[in-house]
């Protein structure tokens, strides 16, 4: 019977995550850490990323931990801005993979399709605003950790670029 439970919950997470249902953010995120079912769907997406079943922009993020040295990974959305990639932390500055990608030296692997070791340059803040205007218009999940939609006026985004770290991605090679 247990099985036929996790099966269904997962089953659950991946039709959420697949068809972007409405629901209640405190289901997945509180006090800007995951829940256990936001875990769950993190790792379903993450998997989801990773072997290509999302869109080219949905990838999994792996980077060794900074203090265990053993290899996490977080499901993230690429945004495009003037032909160049992004990552943005929805959850601010105290994300997991933000401090370990640091600690790493700004070197990550992204998974979609296959692996690609990267690396990830800071934005300063006076630039970010129009980097999180475009990942809001793809990341539809993060919509509900912005206080501003993705039509807001540039001036409004950069009214909250310190809140939310975003990241260049550039080849490591």
């Amino acid at each position: 019977m247990p099985v036929v439970v996790l099966v269904g919950g997962a089953l659950l997470v991946v039709v959420l995550v697949l068809f972007g249902l409405a629901v209640p953010k405190s289901l997945y995120y509180r006090n800007q850490r995951p829940t256990r079912l936001g875990k769950l769907a993190n790792r379903v997406a993450g998997r989801m990323g990773a072997v290509g079943l999302g869109p080219s922009f949905q990838v999994r993020l792996e980077v060794p931990g900074r203090k265990s040295g053993k290899l996490t990974s977080a499901p993230l959305v690429v945004g495009e801005y003037h032909g160049e990639r992004y990552l943005v932390s929805m959850l601010g500055p105290g994300a997991e993979w933000i401090k370990n990608a640091r600690a790493n030296g700004g070197k990550v692997m992204l998974n979609h399709r296959g692996r690609r070791l990267v690396r990830l340059e800071d934005v300063p803040v006076g630039e970010r605003a129009p980097v999180l205007k475009a990942y809001l218009k793809r990341a539809y999940g993060a919509r509900h950790h912005f206080p501003i939609g993705p039509e807001a006026p540039i001036e409004e985004f950069a009214a909250i670029a310190d809140r939310y770290p975003a990241f260049r991605i550039v080849d490591a090679g």
